[in-house]
């Protein structure tokens, strides 16, 4: 099993930035995913920005532009990169790990405990 740790998050007013950071520890395997998922009051929760091992990176069609998602193989941290950030934008932020193989079973896919992000207008 991986274990994330999250950092950052915050409250920030309409057009402002933040940096959200997890690092990952555990049994760890390559090639593997890791990203942001988020979740609004109400709504279910959806992607935000992913990366993997190789480089290869997805976004959001809300995000593309104002989000940049960025990681560090050697220490097995991923960050976002928060522009532009709008109060649609608010939500608990969580971080993801996952395998990058055929076969990925919900035991394989790890969560962050979330932290939450909120866009004053």
């Amino acid at each position: 099993q991986v274990q994330l740790v999250e950092s950052g998050g915050g409250l920030v007013q309409t057009g402002g930035s933040l940096t959200l950071s997890c690092a990952a520890s555990g049994s760890i395997f390559s090639p593997n995913t890791m990203g942001w998922y988020r979740q609004a009051p109400g709504k279910e929760r959806e992607l935000v920005a992913t990366t993997t091992t190789g480089g290869s990176t997805n976004y959001a069609d809300s995000v593309k532009g104002r989000f940049a998602i960025s990681r560090t193989n050697a220490r097995n941290t991923v960050s976002l990169q928060m522009n532009s950030l709008k109060p649609e934008d608010t939500a608990v932020y969580y971080c993801n790990f996952r395998p990058l193989r055929t076969v990925v079973t919900p035991l394989d896919v790890s969560w962050g405990q979330g932290t939450q992000v909120s866009v004053s207008s």
